[in-house]
């Protein structure tokens, strides 16, 4: 997986690579000529402004014109201000005019470097203007490391943003290239190699790499979900299906009553105590309800061996009990909550989303799997991770359901929580894409086998 780097971890890797003798003004030269190669490879000569801050990133920008004008691109330079720091006048080594940012006119291709890595301010309401408009008269946008007017670490947005084209990055991705509200304005991302090392317990999730059975598998050891019904069974039989078509060898629907819906492969019946050895994972949640009845299935839940993955009425159950009743769970538990369901396990938490996400871990000993539009998976020991942007066509009913199936399943097969809850993350991501617009939860399962596939 990626490394993800805040603020303070880009100053540190700079500084590092600083220190291993690579100056500030070979680091920004890079920076410049890989964002104007991804430029290049992007737009194409088209002729373009390219509007500069005071700052490093602005320093970046002047590296941006003069390589974008090596290739024959016409190039003209607006900047807020005269370079600041000794670098960014090093870097400032342009043989054409700079124009007051106030007064440029606009051009096809507009390149933002007036602000990056570090921004603790909104951008003055007149700049901020000065490059909605630029922007809006501009046929292809790009911003340089980040939107000008975002925040680094947590995806706040401090000023009006527009909307980017592409954003080129340094090194490796910051927070707000994934998390949101700022995710929304990056447009497509790129990443440019300045040949510092990115180390970080922050990770973004990508494909998964899934072991296909061999000759010697059974359904056993290709993993045993178990499902604890409840009230509603089209919650019940979503999270089953998933499991299954997510490369499980063996579901079971612990209840009283047959479920409809479900692959008929799907082994339904039994006690409510899910108590048998082999079982790998077990969900519950799912159209589970709030009675008496389903309070007795946590506890059972809680006190088995099984490692368990807890979403929906579940989640409201354990936050009436106390999240804390977690630390008694044999293995560790997988916690799926949304916002609402977070914020009544875990009132009053503050910071960014990855910041709560990994405390909530930290207290309870679980993963924590934050969904949302910018979903944050977090482990007890520190490491988070988030998630590629995924349809905002998830946003529908039982596609929490499916999810729970599917973490389950990696889970089942002998994945740490931690890679369990991640692998099954993405997974859900992909298999939303592949389902396309307007997709309701049951669009989910079909992809999931050839992605599965693909896994390997």
């Amino acid at each position: 997986m990626r490394p993800i780097l805040t603020a303070d971890g880009m100053r540190a890797a700079e500084a590092a690579a600083i220190a291993a003798g690579t100056s500030v003004e070979t680091l920004m030269e890079r920076a410049g000529a890989g964002a104007a190669e991804a430029i290049w490879r992007f737009a194409g000569p088209v002729p373009a402004l390219v509007i500069c801050g005071p700052g490093n990133n602005g320093g970046d920008g002047y590296v941006v014109a003069r390589r974008l004008k090596e290739r024959g691109v016409k190039v003209r330079v607006a900047a807020l201000a005269e370079p600041k720091s000794d670098a960014a006048r090093a870097c400032a080594a342009w043989d054409g005019p700079v124009e007051p940012l106030a007064d440029a006119a606009p051009a096809p291709l507009l390149v933002d470097a007036l602000f990056g890595t570090g921004l603790t301010r909104g951008l003055d309401e007149s700049v901020a203007q000065r490059l909605a408009h630029l922007a809006a008269a501009a046929r292809v946008t790009v911003a340089i490391d980040l939107p000008s007017g975002v925040a680094t670490d947590d995806g706040r947005v401090l000023s009006p943003v527009p909307d980017f084209d592409l954003t080129i990055s340094f090194a490796t991705l910051k927070p707000s290239h994934l998390l949101q509200p700022a995710a929304r304005h990056m447009g497509r991302i790129a990443i440019a190699d300045i040949g510092i090392a990115a180390e970080s317990r922050l990770i973004e999730i990508v494909r998964p790499h899934l072991r296909a059975p061999g000759p010697d598998d059974h359904k056993y050891s290709r993993g045993y979900v178990a499902i604890v019904a409840g009230e509603m069974p089209g919650a019940c039989a979503l999270a089953a299906s998933a499991a299954a078509r997510s490369g499980a060898g063996y579901v079971r629907i612990f209840g009283d009553r047959h479920e409809a819906g479900v692959p008929l492969s799907v082994v339904q019946g039994g006690e409510g105590k899910v108590d048998d050895p082999r079982i790998g994972a077990c969900v519950l949640g799912p159209g589970l309800g709030l009675s008496d009845a389903a309070r007795r299935r946590l506890d059972d839940v809680l006190g088995c061996d099984a490692p368990a993955v807890i979403d929906a009425d579940a989640l409201t159950l354990l936050a009436r009990a106390g999240p804390e009743r977690l630390r008694s769970a044999k293995a560790t538990p997988i916690l799926t909550p949304h916002g609402g369901e977070f914020a009544r396990l875990f009132p009053d938490r503050r910071g960014s989303k990855i910041e709560q996400a990994r405390a909530a871990a930290a207290e309870t000993g679980a993963v924590i799997v934050f969904k949302g539009p910018d979903t944050v998976v977090a482990a007890p020991d520190g490491w988070a991770a988030i998630a590629p942007p995924a349809p905002a066509w998830l946003a529908s009913a039982g596609t929490g359901d499916v999810l729970s199936g599917i973490v389950a399943a990696m889970r089942a097969r002998g994945l740490g929580a931690f890679e369990a809850a991640c692998a099954g993350v993405w997974l859900h991501g992909r298999a939303a894409e592949r389902a396309g617009p307007a997709l309701i939860a049951d669009d989910l399962l079909a992809p999931l086998p050839k992605l599965i596939f693909e896994c390997r």
